[in-house]
């Protein structure tokens, strides 16, 4: 099973548009999650249509109407692996601890917000991963998001992708 993590686009606010490399990648993923930051809900209609299977939140930056829309925590099971998505785990001392905690029947937790990439694992083996932003690299090299292949119930491949500078 192929999934697509991706966060804080922040259309129209950080980028006009969504980069062409995501929008090719969301149809090849066999589900898609995002960590929430929206900002506006075309951008959720697109990824409506274009997905198999979504699995999102809202974010900090994401207004009334896509808070009616969206969960602020989300939870699939996919490839026999049990996910959750957040948009915010607070700073990065503690995250570990603080999610271990918050999330213990979960297998993987997906998370955004910093748009810095991120990639552990709890000694408990609750891994946590967060795609960075496809729009907004703040003080990353680049902007970025992640695939996850499942196989045999565990996440056999993650890989961060870097999209080019715009």
């Amino acid at each position: 099973m192929r999934l697509l993590l991706t966060s804080d686009t922040h259309v129209p606010r950080r980028a006009r548009a969504l980069p062409g490399e995501l929008l090719d990648a969301l149809g090849e993923a066999d589900a898609v999650l995002h960590a929430g930051d929206w900002v506006d809900e075309p951008t959720l209609d697109l990824f409506e249509k274009r997905c198999r299977r979504l699995v999102a939140v809202y974010g900090n930056n994401d207004g009334p109407g896509l808070r009616a829309r969206l969960p602020e925590v989300a939870y699939a099971e996919l490839g026999g692996l049990r996910f959750a998505v957040v948009h915010e785990t607070g700073p990065a001392q503690g995250r570990e601890r603080r999610c271990a905690e918050r999330f213990p029947d979960v297998d993987v937790l997906v998370f955004g917000h910093s748009h810095i990439p991120w990639d552990s694992t709890t000694p408990g083996g609750l891994r946590l991963l967060n795609p960075g932003s496809p729009t907004d690299r703040r003080r990353e090299p680049h902007c970025t998001y992640a695939t996850v292949e499942v196989a045999d119930g565990r996440p056999a491949d993650v890989r961060l992708h870097r999209l080019p500078l715009r």
